[in-house]
């Protein structure tokens, strides 16, 4: 039985802790509010309050009574909200509290924002900070990922950076982000993960490997053309499908997780509708 200690109770981070205490681990799950600690206790889940906007004594007198072997950082970044590198700043401050209080094992779940925009199979070391520094391919938000994944590597800590696709599930069907799309391409492959193997692949990092960086992205896939129309059809929702382009675009591959061991869950992109 292992500690761990899941900084982000969200979409992903509430089941992830479900399923590591099904396997016996003693889990314990954050939030940011006293009403989100609320919410997490209702659901059975041992809530605690950590906002990485406080300061590091504090926090890590917080993640010292927990005690945790593992720690996995499950926080979006925010880009949405118009946060910019808080992200990076709040991942340094995570690794030195992680220092402090003496963990073994940190577990980042990353995203694949982080690789530059060229249109080729994109591996594990196609996106590093060096290369973005140098390289106007990549967005400011993969450099600001990017940072915040060097933080971890840089710590001394042992490390595990799951790059996770598009992630898609219950409340996340993806006929319901169809008429969000200005227009989507039938030559650039849907790069999609279902919960189900985002909990399965940042579970198995944090459990069974040290110092690694890997993609979780369902192994097969179509184009993106194909999978919308692919989910309205599935869904019934009746909306059209945007304007069709033939614009290219990266392949995420995951045959690094897939080697390591890990069995994905569904093998295809159109499984998971």
């Amino acid at each position: 039985m292992k500690k761990i200690t899941i900084i982000g109770g969200g979409w992903l981070g509430q089941p992830l802790a479900q399923c590591l205490e099904n396997l016996g681990h003693k889990v314990s799950v954050s939030r940011t509010t006293a009403e989100g600690v609320e919410q997490l206790n209702a659901k059975h889940l041992n809530g605690f309050e950590f906002d990485l906007n406080k300061d590091i004594s504090e926090l890590s007198q917080s993640l010292t009574a927990l005690s945790p072997d593992i720690v996995i950082g499950c926080f979006p970044p925010g880009f949405r909200k118009g946060k910019g590198d808080e992200y990076a700043h709040h991942w340094n401050k995570l690794t030195q509290i992680c220092q402090q209080v003496g963990v073994v094992h940190v577990v980042m779940v990353s995203s694949t924002t982080v690789y530059p925009n060229i249109a080729q199979e994109m591996s594990e070391a196609q996106a590093t900070l060096a290369l973005a520094q140098t390289n106007t391919d990549f967005t400011d938000n993969a450099k600001v990922m990017l940072q915040a994944e060097q933080y971890l590597i840089d710590s001394g800590l042992n490390y595990g950076i799951v790059r996770c696709s598009g992630l898609i599930g219950p409340d996340r069907h993806p006929a319901r982000f169809v008429s969000k799309l200005k227009q989507v391409s039938n030559q650039a492959p849907a790069n999609m993960l279902h919960l189900h193997d985002a909990i399965g692949a940042t579970s198995f990092i944090a459990l069974n490997t040290a110092n690694v960086v890997v993609n979780a992205t369902t192994p097969n896939t179509v184009s993106k053309a194909e999978f919308y129309q692919a989910a309205i059809d599935q869904s019934g929702s009746g909306d059209p499908l945007p304007p069709t382009t033939e614009t290219p675009d990266k392949r995420i591959v995951a045959d690094r997780l897939i080697q390591l061991g890990y069995h994905f869950h569904f093998q295809h992109t159109l499984e998971m509708l």
